[in-house]
């Protein structure tokens, strides 16, 4: 049985009620953003150099310019501007396919997202 994001918040909204994480280790303390356990020790180092120094993965990136390119979407009154974003969109969208194919991803989760399904459907009615 699959939970809605609204059922999800509501459990998690009741267990903070009932004070369930109120004794969890580190509690009240700010998180450590620069855990990097998860990374191999061999390329911790690398992964630090190029944190330091502003890199962004191709992926993160693109994702960024893809909820910018939805949120003009939502926004855009003219025919001609949503036809504009929405091509934008479609090309951004084929980019990230083509970077998760390449690092090894599941090419086709961002083009089977429900938003884009909903926007595709949409402009085939126009």
């Amino acid at each position: 049985m699959l939970l809605s994001e609204a059922q999800i918040e509501a459990q998690l909204a009741d267990a903070a009620r009932r004070g369930e994480f109120d004794d969890l280790p580190g509690a009240g303390r700010p998180l450590q953003l620069d855990d990097d356990r998860d990374v191999p020790e061999d390329m911790r180092m690398a992964f630090r150099i190029m944190k330091n120094a502003g890199y962004v993965p191709e992926e993160v990136r693109l994702r960024g310019e893809i909820a910018s390119v939805e949120a003009l979407l939502r926004e855009a009154e003219e025919p001609e501007g949503r036809e504009r974003h929405s091509r934008r969109l479609r090309v951004l969208l084929d980019r990230l396919a083509r970077e998760r194919g390449r690092s090894g991803g599941d090419a086709g989760l961002a083009t089977e997202s429900g938003y884009f399904r909903a926007l595709c459907a949409r402009l085939d009615g126009e």
